[in-house]
């Protein structure tokens, strides 16, 4: 029986039903359903508006379902197809019709004073609530294993590259250390986001509130939430929560993707900088030789699903007007599916960095005859008190002179640098050697072994910092 049909003499077409029914993808809301039924019917008795017999009977049956449905699960082996075999429009539906099997027309009475339009508003803030605590979690893996690489390769030279050519040396444990701010960053807008959405809807009925006398202040406590909606139209017909969590989870896909990248350039044989374990790559059908970086590339890949989630979710919303129209129903899906990937992702990307095998004699060699040591050089004519941009000019013609005759930068003699300029100092030669190069970094974030030093003192810090 529809919860709405009422007023209807026909049946509802197939087609229409097939369209319509959400249950496939919103049955991950069962456990959320319940609870905040629970919470619901608690309070019904507490005002009144139910007797505490009829309340406690709601909770218990409310409960006992709960049980059954977790053991269901674990003989389906956590299959939510179990949830859609009765074909119920929803979950919602789902829930009201196993609880009026256990309790008949006392049942009926769980959905006084609220509309499914606050219910279904209510169960995803739940659900994403806990979803952003889990993939705070996964960020935080990704960030410990990156601190975990960068503590064995705080002296690991490589080059640091903008326009992907060589720049200026930096190590390993600093580029890497780079990516942790950014998920760090990510991590501090999830927090956000979850203390936005955690805000109860339920109370606000269809869209105008109830005559009947709750106690929506109770409900809230019971279910974590920090405050109240103020708005019932607000409440039940925005899903501004959703697409600031699929914001969000954009930008951390983002920066996975940006990760991946130069892990699949780091393995090619041109680089040689990483080789990724054989548990995450695949081969080719073949090429017996072929070590395929098919993590990353699908993690590079699956971004954009993220990015489209957002943008379904931003394109559904633009046009409504108030309050709750059906659209809305299309937002778990959006939700869902960056959800998902993200969080996949997160753990994929923690498993392949642990397993990867960073090449520093490689990287060491990049760095060699490079001419990422220029700007070294003309820092030493700055000190000398040249201005920088004649500086600038000058090293620029001893990079000419070097590639004329076939040398490394830092192969070149004293006695060459001082035909050059006279503001040359014998200490020259030491200071623009690639590794010297690397300890003169020594400013606040620098890639000095210092300076990276000071920075996994602070990463370690924020790591501790998990809420």
């Amino acid at each position: 029986m529809k919860l709405w049909g009422g007023r209807f003499e026909k049946e509802t077409h197939k087609m229409v039903e097939a369209f319509t029914s959400s249950i496939a993808i919103d049955a991950r809301l069962w456990s959320e359903d319940l609870r905040l039924s629970i919470a619901h019917a608690r309070m019904l008795g507490k005002v009144g508006v139910l007797t505490s017999e009829e309340a406690q009977a709601l909770v218990s049956a409310l409960g006992e379902l709960q049980s059954e449905i977790t053991a269901e699960l674990k003989e389906s082996g956590g299959s939510l197809a179990i949830m859609t075999k009765n074909n119920a429009e929803d979950i919602h539906s789902e829930i009201e019709a196993r609880l009026t099997r256990k309790l008949g027309a006392l049942a009926g009475k769980l959905h006084t004073a609220r509309s499914r339009n606050d219910q279904v508003a209510t169960a995803t803030r739940l659900y994403l609530r806990g979803e952003c605590s889990v993939v705070v979690e996964k960020l935080q893996a990704v960030q410990s294993t990156l601190v975990s690489l960068a503590e064995n390769h705080v002296e690991t030279l490589m080059p640091g590259t903008t326009h992907l050519q060589h720049a200026q040396p930096v190590s390993l444990a600093h580029h890497l250390l780079a990516y942790f701010w950014m998920l760090d960053r990510d991590k501090a807008r999830l927090r956000e986001c979850a203390a936005r959405l955690n805000v109860l809807p339920l109370g606000s009925a269809a869209l105008a509130g109830t005559s009947f006398p709750l106690d929506r202040e109770m409900v809230a406590k019971e279910l974590g939430f920090a405050l109240v909606s103020q708005n019932s139209l607000d409440a039940v017909s925005d899903r501004d929560f959703v697409v600031e969590f699929l914001s969000c989870a954009s930008l951390i896909a983002t920066h996975l993707s940006r990760l991946s990248e130069e892990l699949i350039l780091w393995s090619t044989p041109e680089y040689g900088f990483v080789e990724l374990d054989d548990a995450v790559t695949t081969g080719s059908s073949i090429m017996p030789q072929k070590k395929n970086p098919d993590v990353a590339e699908l993690i590079r890949g699956r971004t954009g699903k993220v990015f489209g989630a957002l943008i379904g979710a931003l394109t559904m919303l633009k046009g409504l007007p108030l309050s709750y129209n059906r659209d809305l129903q299309e937002d778990k899906e959006f939700l869902f599916a960056g959800l998902d990937t993200v969080s996949q992702s997160l753990d994929l990307m923690a498993l392949m960095l642990s397993k990867a095998n960073f090449n520093r004699d490689r990287m060491t060699c990049a760095v060699e005859g490079d001419f990422s040591n220029a700007t070294d050089l003309a820092d030493h004519l700055v000190r000398q008190g040249m201005p920088f941009r004649q500086a600038h000019e000058v090293v620029g013609g001893v990079v000419r002179y070097c590639i004329e005759n076939q040398k490394k930068l830092e192969q070149v003699s004293f006695d060459e640098l001082k035909k050059i300029s006279t503001l040359f100092r014998p200490s020259v030669v030491d200071e623009i050697q690639p590794r010297a190069v690397l300890n003169a970094r020594t400013s606040q974030g620098g890639t000095s072994p210092a300076a990276v030093l000071k920075q996994l003192a602070q990463a370690k810090q924020s790591l501790g910092r998990l809420s």
